[in-house]
């Protein structure tokens, strides 16, 4: 008798990119193919397609039917709801880059600030520095009246 050895092969996709056919994206979101035709109608998803136009769905296309499903079976949404909340959390998302990109540019700016800081205590001559120690009374003559 043959040994047989099982090898188990692992590999990983980029999330974004298209590669699992109609039928198999149905299957792994739970969901009839005919839906996924449906939400692509909606624009609630946008599968690749491949050079004879197949559609071709990618891993966060998976995760985003799911969360789609969730919505209208768990939460209670219609179409419509999920549309709204699909499009409001895209823009917190973008929001979220925003504010990141600001965040970073206000760091940027603090250390080019304390670094000018830095130079100018060092290299322009302190106020004062060239008065006299004591100081020196100079005397003011006002007119009489």
């Amino acid at each position: 008798m043959a040994d047989r050895r099982q090898t188990r092969l692992e590999m990983t996709v980029d999330k974004d990119r298209g590669v699992f056919m109609i039928s198999v994206a149905a299957e792994l979101a739970e969901m009839h193919p005919q839906t996924l035709r449906i939400y692509e109608a909606r624009g609630l998803i946008t599968p690749k397609r491949s050079p004879k136009n197949t559609r071709l769905y990618s891993k966060r296309d998976v995760e985003r039917l799911k969360r789609i499903q969730q919505m209208t079976n768990e939460e209670g949404l219609n179409l419509a709801g999920v549309e709204t909340v699909l499009e409001m959390e895209a823009r917190v998302e973008a929001m979220r880059n925003e504010l990141e990109a600001m965040r970073a540019r206000t760091r940027e700016l603090e250390e080019q600030l304390d670094s000018e800081m830095t130079r100018l205590r060092t290299e322009i001559v302190p106020y004062g520095a060239y008065e006299p120690d004591p100081p020196v009374e100079i005397p003011v003559h006002r007119p009489e009246d």
